[in-house]
């Protein structure tokens, strides 16, 4: 019978994967709007950044990482993001977005070396069982990790926000038109 850890190991990385594979398939190409799921997201978004900021209960400099990451995220997005973002009509008169793919690969690529990096460096204490440490915070919390994870919620928080609102301009000026 295998161990727990092993157990965990093995439900863990293929949903991470999958989820990876999601995050940077909708990274790249035309992409339609979708108005109810991208709000879902949003509001998901937020409540993933309020959950990570819950973080400085164990140890504040963790929140300041999330938060700092959060906020950098958001303004790359605005001043960046959504101005190399192009938006397409299609042949059937949908709305499609055409995000910039340096963005979002930069941002998975930063997220997933940060993540296999720290998995790397906790893998002889998983192994060993020795994952508390009576000075501080497990060894697993980084303010650094919690930042490039707060930069990557909140790049998707704001980029997603901008484009519903860029989104519901576009259909206001066609009814005014």
């Amino acid at each position: 019978m295998l161990a727990p850890s092993a157990l965990s190991f093995i439900f863990t990385v293929p949903l991470m994967a999958f989820a990876v594979y999601r995050r940077v398939r909708g990274s790249f190409g035309r992409q339609p709007i979708r108005t109810k799921r991208m709000t879902v997201r949003v509001v998901i978004f937020a409540i993933v950044i309020g959950l990570t900021m819950l973080s400085g209960l164990q140890d504040i400099r963790l929140a300041e990482g999330a938060l700092g990451g959060a906020v950098a995220g958001a303004a790359l997005a605005i001043l960046l993001g959504l101005r190399l973002t192009r938006f397409e009509i299609g042949g059937d008169g949908a709305d499609y977005y055409i995000p910039n793919p340096w963005m979002g690969g930069a941002l998975s690529a930063l997220l997933l070396g940060r993540l296999a990096w720290r998995f790397l460096l906790l893998a002889p204490a998983m192994a060993g069982g020795a994952l508390t440490d009576a000075q501080g915070p497990a060894p697993g919390n980084s303010p650094l990790t919690m930042a490039i994870v707060g930069l990557t919620i909140g790049y998707y928080l704001a980029y997603y926000s901008g484009i519903l609102v860029h989104h519901r301009r576009y259909k206001r000026a066609l009814q005014a038109a």
